[in-house]
């Protein structure tokens, strides 16, 4: 029997489909999981309401839904692309998930893109709800949406290489723990709801380096100053975003 007479010809789907199923599943996934969807959508949404209706911080002059949704926007992104991915990828890698999805035609850096794409698409449907949600509260925008897309992304990708690193070098239950962990003590330190100059000098200092600090303040600047381009809160997320899957990518440990 010659090799012609099979259909479909066995063999590998082309790269671009695999990556896109593989973008599907982890897509679903994501939305499906009732701890991501909390973190991703719930507790984001809550917080943007609360504080926009309860004057409980003083956020300064001016509306507090105003300097709240920068903030709100740069948690939206850290829960998803640092919290969400580094449980979730944590406990595939317990489970043998990973092991057995690098032995598959897919490659191991297509099977990372395919995440980074479900945490970009995920992003995508949470910047929408929280838009819709901040118009209604009385959000009036300002600033270069290029900008704001720029910070985006990099603060995905930073948040994305920490997450990623965390997973790959930690046991599951510890990534649960630590992931969580940080989440809430960047929520309250990062200057997503507090904002910075309410704590002293020298905090003030370090905290200004952190990834969230510098995606909250560079969002608040575009949107609620209308600042042309935030480079000192770019090359801070730049940084980070370097460090962050450069370490992911030497020390991720896929069993």
């Amino acid at each position: 029997m010659s090799a012609g007479t099979y259909a479909p010809r066995p063999g590998a789907a082309p790269l671009g489909r695999m990556i896109a199923a593989q973008t599907a599943l982890e897509t679903r996934m994501l939305l499906r999981n009732g701890e991501q969807l909390l973190l991703t959508v719930i507790i984001p949404t809550l917080l943007l309401v609360l504080f926009s209706a309860v004057d409980i911080v003083d956020t300064g002059s001016g509306e507090s839904v105003d300097f709240l949704t920068p903030g709100i926007l740069a948690l939206a992104v850290m829960s998803t692309a640092f919290t969400g991915q580094a449980i979730a990828t944590g406990f595939e890698r317990r489970y043998g998930v990973l092991k057995r999805l690098a032995a598959s035609p897919l490659p191991r850096w297509g099977l990372m893109t395919a995440k980074t794409l479900a945490v970009l698409v995920t992003e995508v449907l949470q910047v929408v709800l929280l838009t819709v949600i901040a118009f209604a509260l009385g959000w009036s925008p300002h600033g270069n949406p290029f900008a704001v897309l720029l910070l985006l992304v990099l603060g995905t990708a930073a948040f994305s290489g920490l997450g990623l690193l965390m997973a790959g070098t930690l046991k599951a239950e510890a990534t649960l723990a630590a992931a969580n962990l940080v989440f809430l003590l960047l929520l309250v330190g990062g200057g997503v709801i507090v904002p910075l100059d309410k704590f002293p000098g020298a905090v003030q200092s370090v905290l200004g380096l952190l990834p969230i600090a510098a995606l909250s303040d560079g969002l608040r600047d575009v949107l609620q100053h209308g600042a042309a381009m935030p480079w000192g809160d770019l090359a801070i997320l730049a940084v980070w975003t370097v460090l962050g899957l450069g370490a992911a990518a030497r020390f991720f440990r896929w069993e």
